[in-house]
């Protein structure tokens, strides 16, 4: 079997494990979850056992549910040791609604409140989340690289190209669009001041 078709499984597996274990420390049940954040019991358990393909939106509703960022979910469950993520050790997720690609870039062992994610998001794309306000506070900044996007966060609208960053916090609705033909790619910072504590 090759490595490519090895690492959804893995992703997958990798998910499942983070939302068991961050569910876990937070003592929820699989109803008080699924009450907690709008997704249903079946769902979260199927995902608990590596059993479905989320869409970002599904698992942008149990990270607001768990109190975590979205990108938290990807984390390994065992930090690797060493300061540095290498590359070709961070994996892919392709969100199976919008095609988008994410890599989590940050390496896992870091003792850091920070976590960088790339995004590849493919044109005419879209996805939209029923963000909520969460404790500790999430603040995320968004870099474009290439291309544009429209990011929209409760009713506020930006429009982003090449090089320009938008610095906002996660307790509103929002949404991601690429209005253009091209495929955009974005870096998202994410910080919280006890992010340590989630690893």
């Amino acid at each position: 079997m090759t490595e490519a078709t090895k690492e959804p499984l893995g992703l997958n597996d990798r998910i499942a494990q983070r939302v068991r274990d961050l569910r876990a420390a937070r003592e929820l049940s699989l109803d008080a979850l699924a009450t907690h954040c709008g997704v249903s019991r079946s769902m979260i358990s199927l995902i608990e056992r590596g059993e479905s393909s989320p869409t970002a939106v599904v698992l942008e509703k149990l990270a607001t549910g768990l109190g975590v960022p979205l990108a938290s979910l990807f984390e390994e469950p065992v930090a690797t040791p060493g300061p540095v993520s290498r590359l070709a050790d961070q994996l892919l997720w392709r969100d199976p609604h919008s095609g988008y690609v994410r890599r989590n870039v940050s390496p896992g062992s870091a003792a850091s409140p920070i976590q960088i994610v790339e995004v590849q998001f493919p044109p005419k794309a879209r996805v939209a989340y029923e963000t909520g306000a969460r404790e500790p506070k999430v603040h995320q900044q968004v870099w474009v690289l290439e291309g544009r996007i429209e990011v929209t966060v409760g009713d506020d609208r930006h429009l982003l190209d090449a090089g320009d960053c938008l610095a906002l916090t996660l307790d509103r609705p929002m949404s991601y669009h690429n209005p253009t033909r091209k495929t955009a790619r974005y870096a998202v910072v994410i910080t919280s001041s006890t992010a340590s504590s989630w690893r």
